[in-house]
């Protein structure tokens, strides 16, 4: 694998991750069909403007079929994830993400008949091992407070996002990146409109800057991930997943002085040393 995939896809696991904490922040004043509404809808003004630039054109009949499925996983990872963020420490919400690695191998090989080689299966196990570090090392206090409905919605997000970056690099070796990320924005925000006007209450429009952000983010982790998937297989690029566990700690910890454990921190050097594993020519 060439390493230009494999630092596009950690470059935007990185900025995916920042605009997972403004999300987290945001998630404390707007109910979560409200925060993801207005997160796809400025996401969708950010890429308008890139369209209107770039003039990709017109995808076609199987783009639009296709993506349009992506789009509905999309929500569904979206809405999940948004909601275990509220419930959740955001390094925690992210551990529980971490299954979709193993979710991305398999529907690699059932999907897109990629082969596993040892070295990505070992990575895959060195990454998991981590988390597993990161659950089990939980102080007893930290358990007795754990939001199961958040654990859930943690679970079932790490399944669709799997299915959706599997689906990304199916669709990112037929149709232009601009197309993806057009769908990616779009579709969900339309899915979600009526949800989001449902549940809307009073905004702040101090609060608006951070949606923008979250909007900005979101199409250039997209950019950045599809380019990736576009040059390398879904599985090798899998672990590398595991890097948000980092800026998870970092950002939680400046950011909603979320302490990190030791257990975390320990958990964090195996994910690291996944990532570089698998990152190897």
């Amino acid at each position: 694998m060439k390493f230009g995939p494999a630092l596009r896809a950690a470059a935007g696991i990185a900025v995916l991750s920042i605009m997972d904490a403004v999300i987290k922040g945001m998630s404390a004043h707007y109910p979560t069909f409200q925060v993801a509404f207005l997160r796809f809808m400025c996401g969708s003004l950010v890429v308008a403007g890139v369209v209107a630039v770039l003039k990709p054109g017109w995808p076609n009949r199987e783009t639009v079929a296709a993506n349009a499925i992506r789009s509905v996983i999309a929500v569904v990872t979206a809405l999940s994830f948004f909601y275990a963020l509220g419930q959740l420490p955001l390094a925690e919400t992210l551990v529980l993400s971490f299954l979709s690695p193993m979710f991305i191998a398999l529907f690699g090989m059932l999907m897109l008949r990629e082969k596993v080689d040892t070295r990505i299966v070992g990575a895959i196990a060195i990454g998991f091992i981590g988390t597993l570090v990161v659950v089990v090392g939980q102080t007893e206090e930290t358990g007795a407070a754990r939001s199961w409905a958040g654990v859930t919605a943690a679970l079932v997000s790490a399944v669709t996002y799997a299915l959706s970056l599997v689906l990304l690099r199916q669709r990112a070796q037929r149709d232009k990146f601009l197309h993806i990320v057009i769908f990616q924005n779009f579709g969900p925000f339309i899915l979600v409109a009526p949800f989001g006007l449902w549940a809307w209450q009073p905004l702040n429009y101090a609060h608006l800057a951070w949606f923008l952000l979250m909007g900005v983010l979101g199409v250039i982790g997209h950019v950045l991930m599809a380019t990736a998937y576009a040059k390398a297989e879904a599985a090798r690029l899998a672990p590398l997943e595991y890097t948000a566990l980092i800026w998870a700690v970092l950002i939680g910890y400046g950011v909603f002085s979320e302490i990190p454990t030791w257990a975390t921190l320990g958990g964090g050097i195996l994910i690291v040393a996944a990532a570089m594993l698998t990152s190897r020519r």
